[in-house]
């Protein structure tokens, strides 16, 4: 019998390492294809806000994802060659180019449809055809599917996950244990409408859905399943609930739970939730006809279904094989019950700007307090419409 030296593990553990470490060119496409998908140039006219090449850009986002991914210490170079731009990574296992070229092959669908959308006259003059570039592409930990991204991640920020939305989500999934360095990993986006706009845009953004059918449902087929299993995912806002019953015919309702199958014989669990931002209008007295306390009752229990939501997919994030239902009763139990003047207290820190001692102070009133018993009840009856974001 063979009797592994140590030697041998020596060899084996730097054959490892070079299969890591070795670089890895991954082809990208021509020229016009990279300035297609990557949305190039991303900020720039006659003066440029950023005067990036085509291969500083691509370039970019790439970098977002290796950091995103956790390859800290990887590099990544784009050079192009005869009209074909390529990307070499170095730090990472050898298959990492896989999953980007799947993500811009589907694109590739993304792109088809936006000229579809531009060739029937549908294309507004604000738009920008915007893919979800630089989050993470190996290891995820749940998938957010919402409407469609801000102008200003693409042509300010030039980071996908660069918004009001992503960021107030991330600070919620960090009150549910995750590190900040690691919401990234969970925050893994699939906009229906591939489009960045200006934040109005919500409305004339619902009728062009079908122009990207295909990019949608290849989206979350590649990016809910893996060879490790099904990934969790939460459905953020009214159109993106309606897209799922519309798509796979299964009904999400905030805080309520449904299996869809992106492909034959494999399920993944969705949960349905506010959109990030939706307690901004939830919650403005303007929203009351100027009632400040149903403004606050409204604002307490959005907040609360929104801390449910996001422990909902930082516990299934971390612990996949959990009982999706169990996972969900517990964080409604948490956040609702026994620790519902936390959910109080952050209501009033990050929604009224309060500090910290007159947010407590404010949640131990008799009036809070009462609101409080109704957490679990439905958000009051607006007098004037809330946006459907």
């Amino acid at each position: 019998m063979f009797k592994p030296t140590k030697l041998f593990f020596t060899l084996a553990a730097l054959m490892a390492s070079a299969a890591v470490q070795a670089d890895n060119e991954v082809p990208l496409g021509s020229t016009q294809r990279v300035t297609q998908l990557f949305a190039y140039p991303n900020n720039c006219n006659v003066i440029c806000f950023r005067p990036w090449t085509l291969e500083q850009t691509v370039e970019h986002y790439l970098n977002q994802s290796l950091q995103r991914d956790g390859y800290s210490r990887a590099k990544v170079s784009v050079k192009t060659q005869d009209g074909k731009v390529s990307a070499t990574f170095s730090g990472v296992p050898d298959t990492y180019g896989q999953p980007l070229t799947r993500l811009l092959n589907t694109a590739d669908l993304a792109y088809q449809g936006a000229s579809r959308l531009n060739s029937d006259s549908k294309w507004a003059y604000n738009w920008y055809l915007f893919l979800p570039l630089g989050m993470a592409l190996e290891n995820r930990k749940s998938i957010e599917l919402l409407h469609f991204p801000p102008d200003y991640s693409l042509t300010q920020a030039q980071d996908y996950l660069e918004s009001a939305t992503t960021d107030r989500w991330a600070t919620l999934l960090t009150e549910n244990g995750i590190p900040a360095t690691e919401t990234p990993a969970y925050q893994t986006i699939i906009d229906i409408a591939p489009i960045a706009a200006p934040s109005n845009a919500g409305k004339d953004l619902e009728t062009v859905y079908s122009y990207f059918t295909d990019y949608q449902t290849r989206m979350v087929q590649e990016l809910s399943l893996s060879d490790k299993g099904a990934l969790p995912m939460v459905a953020f806002g009214a159109p993106v609930r309606g897209w799922i019953k519309q798509q796979y015919g299964q009904t999400v309702g905030v805080l309520s739970l449904a299996q869809i199958s992106p492909a034959a014989g494999k399920t993944v669990s969705v949960l349905g939730a506010n959109h990030p931002s939706y307690i901004w209008y939830a919650a403005s007295p303007d929203t009351y006809e100027g009632n400040e306390q149903k403004a606050d009752e409204a604002g307490l229990k959005v907040m609360g279904q929104d801390l449910s939501a996001a422990c909902w997919q930082a516990g299934m994030g971390q612990k996949p094989e959990s009982d999706p239902n169990v996972t969900l009763k517990a964080c409604m139990n948490t956040w609702q019950v026994t620790r519902k003047e936390q959910t109080c207290e952050l209501f009033y820190t990050s929604v009224r700007n309060l500090p910290p001692a007159e947010a407590s102070a404010k949640c131990t009133t008799q009036a809070v307090k009462t609101q409080l018993k109704q957490l679990k009840n439905p958000v009051p009856t607006p007098a004037t419409a809330i946006p459907a974001l």
